[in-house]
């Protein structure tokens, strides 16, 4: 149930035909297509980027929102777990993500920040709002537990703006463990740009865990390892994304830190 006594919940799947289809997207990934330019278009437009203008109308327009608050479920095929991807460091989102934090010892919060660069995912419409997810899980499956674990989630985060309305909360204050975004890594590739190696086995599957300068990252098709080089250790996150592929992105490298709420 997502019925609530003090607001109210409207639920939208964003790409219908891809869903039809079982494939990520028709032409384009929609999960790109708000920016503002994008949005503002109207020439040429392939399938995804009429669907972003269509969502925007409904939900946004982007900056000023109907709704006060997005909640955007997303699946993956890297070892993510339970995670919540922010945009914005907004005040609501922080207590938010601590009091999920709190409740789903689990949950990984992960924010996805580039200074200066303009968000294009969906829940950027709202400044109120994030991303969950989920994984590792094959496309086009189901999986019970991820299932189940992704409807508590949203329960519990429908039940916070529920008590959050009614101020029952107590105040949440405390330290919050996020992963800061630092840059996204591409596989090394040969002089005609084909992927030249693999996610080392050792590094496979271990999001959220610390890689430190001379463990393996990549290996070759020849049996190769390639060390991560850089001074200091980092947190890779979506790695060996399947969707990533196309993207030039083999993981995304993010800082471990701890912020106060």
């Amino acid at each position: 149930m997502i019925t609530r006594k003090n607001f109210e919940t409207k639920t939208l799947l964003a790409n219908p035909q891809g869903f039809e289809l079982v494939k990520r997207y028709i032409d384009t990934d929609l999960n790109r297509c708000f920016k503002v330019e994008n949005l503002e278009n109207n020439i040429n437009l392939n399938y995804e980027e009429s669907r972003a203008k269509f969502i925007n109308r409904i939900l946004g327009p982007k900056g000023n929102p109907k709704f006060d608050f997005l909640l955007d479920l997303h699946s993956t095929t890297a070892n993510m777990g339970l995670t919540i991807i922010l945009v914005n460091h907004h005040p609501f989102n922080l207590k938010i993500a601590a009091y999920l934090s709190s409740v789903e010892p689990d949950i990984k919060v992960y924010i996805l920040m580039s200074p200066g660069v303009e968000n294009s995912f969906i829940n950027s419409i709202c400044e109120r709002g994030f991303a969950i997810e989920v994984g590792p899980i094959v496309q086009a499956t189901l999986q019970a537990d991820l299932f189940q674990k992704t409807e508590r989630l949203v329960q519990r985060s429908l039940y916070f703006v529920e008590h959050f309305n009614q101020g029952k909360l107590d105040e949440i204050n405390g330290d919050l463990v996020v992963y800061q975004h630092l840059k996204v890594v591409d596989y090394p590739r040969t002089k005609e740009g084909e992927i030249a190696v693999m996610v080392h086995p050792e590094l496979q599957g271990r999001d959220y865990q610390k890689l430190s300068p001379g463990e393996p990252m990549f290996l070759t098709f020849d049996g190769k390892t390639i060390s991560y080089q850089e001074e200091t250790p980092v947190w890779p996150v979506f790695i060996n994304e399947a969707a990533y592929y196309e993207k030039g992105i083999a993981m995304s490298l993010t800082n471990q830190k701890t912020i106060t709420v």
